[in-house]
């Protein structure tokens, strides 16, 4: 089998806010192959920035758009190819949208792979430690505590038992952040789990400062509460509260995730298959949070291609507990699946089809794919 094209698609809504709400747009990869077998993966980035680092021309040896380096290569030499990809983008890459576009890439072999073998991705990932995953509501903190009592419930009433509230209006006053806390918290009962996310916005004293208010609350994981780069402020924080530290999914590549878990000491580790380098990589960095003895919890706030590569993912691993399932009104999150994923009772079934087990809406791809024809 040997690839033949690679397409980056970019999908948007008519209208998009600043608010941090990655499912408004979209890239999606598309490799196919001279059997007839389609792959598809998605890539969490700025769209067109994506597109250009699949659609560039060999500028020189370390330098290539990756369309360049994948056409004509035999996706079961997926490490080869993703090892190809990096030295032939060395120059621009290493981390940043090339990589992101790599995971997407990198994604669309696994599922290709996969319908080649008749396997469901998890099966040729090495586990199938769950047959359903439990997924956490992933929402956008309201500006109000009625407007997050009425969420709360919501979410609860549809079944989940876990639920996370970020951005929004976090991250810039400590007291407001723990009023709005505090009201999810008892609106969700004892029976759900709550995870904030501060969106990178606090300085060490604030983290602290709220970290340990939430201590008192039993809130399941404080996440993103410091900039990514502050590997030392990470590791006081750690360091000085009893509740769990999560962040991750602003790194890119194996490397990086080694540093981030050996010097920052966190409690869950983040890896988005449509940033860290793909399945290929991600699988790696699993095993350095299992010898870490730590959890790993994929990113994943974009559709339900990357919803697909990040169950895959937990299934064939022991210590990923959670699903990130994002409740956004997006139409393009709620509809560029044919058969989107649905959580039942808290869980989201692995599928046991063969690839990521997802086929994607033509419609919807023609409705939002921008200067699709």
């Amino acid at each position: 089998m040997k690839i033949t094209n690679v397409t980056a698609t970019v999908l948007r809504l008519p209208q998009i806010s600043s608010a941090a709400d990655g499912t408004q747009d979209d890239l999606i990869i598309t490799v196919e192959t001279d059997e007839g077998i389609t792959g598809y993966g998605e890539v969490d980035t700025a769209p067109y920035v994506g597109k250009a680092v699949v659609d560039a021309y060999m500028s020189h040896g370390t330098c290539y758009g990756l369309r360049e380096v994948i056409i004509g290569t035999d996706p079961f030499d997926y490490e080869q190819i993703w090892n190809d990809m990096w030295s032939k983008t060395y120059y621009y890459g290493r981390s940043g949208p090339v990589m992101h576009v790599m995971s997407g890439i990198d994604m669309a072999i696994w599922d290709i792979m996969g319908k080649a073998v008749g396997k469901p991705v998890h099966k040729l990932l090495g586990g199938s430690y769950a047959d359903k995953v439990r997924a956490y509501a992933s929402a956008l903190m309201p500006d109000t505590p009625d407007e997050v009592k009425k969420m709360t419930g919501e979410y609860a009433s549809q079944g989940y038992t876990a639920i996370k509230f970020g951005w929004g209006p976090l991250g810039y006053d400590v007291h407001n952040d723990i009023e709005l806390i505090k009201t999810a918290r008892k609106a969700a009962g004892d029976k759900v789990d709550i995870m904030i996310d501060i969106g990178k916005r606090y300085r060490l004293k604030e983290a602290i400062y709220v970290a340990k208010a939430l201590e008192q609350l039993n809130i399941y994981w404080l996440e993103e509460p410091l900039p990514a780069e502050d590997y030392i402020g990470y590791k006081r924080l750690t360091e000085s509260t009893t509740m769990r530290i999560a962040t991750g999914e602003e790194e890119s590549g194996r490397l990086a995730f080694a540093r981030l878990i050996n010097e920052t000491h966190i409690d869950v580790v983040q890896p988005d298959m449509s940033r860290c380098g793909g399945l290929t990589e991600a699988k790696k960095i699993a095993m350095m949070t299992a010898d870490a003895n730590v959890l790993c919890v994929p990113h994943a706030f974009k559709t339900g291609v990357l919803v697909a590569a990040s169950i895959q993912f937990i299934a064939s691993v022991q210590h990923a507990p959670f699903l990130e399932f994002s409740v956004t009104e997006s139409a393009i999150r709620k509809e560029l699946l044919l058969n989107p994923f649905i959580q039942k009772d808290g869980f989201v079934e692995v599928p046991q089809t063969p690839g990521l087990g997802i086929e994607l809406n033509p419609e919807v791809i023609l409705k939002y794919g921008v200067n699709i024809k």
